[in-house]
């Protein structure tokens, strides 16, 4: 399935270390995902403190947020 990454995604995954970035790219691929949005947004567990939201555009993946889960889920 394609995965496209949105402008506000990729500063801040440049941001993360390679370490978390790693447990980043895990994350989609995860069956601990929450569905937290009417729109369609879906929450995916990095680890304890990161989250990441992504929501799904016929076969595509968007990657919307990546950010501590107080503030990914506040803006996701």
């Amino acid at each position: 399935m394609p995965i496209q990454l949105t402008n506000r995604f990729v500063p801040q995954y440049r941001q993360l270390t390679v370490a978390m970035q790693r447990k980043v790219d895990k994350a989609p691929m995860s069956l601990d995902l929450d569905y937290v949005s009417a729109r369609g947004i879906f929450e995916a567990y990095v680890d304890v403190k990161y989250r990441m939201t992504f929501e799904r555009h016929n076969d595509t993946f968007v990657i919307r947020n990546v950010d501590n889960h107080d503030e990914c889920l506040r803006n996701p």
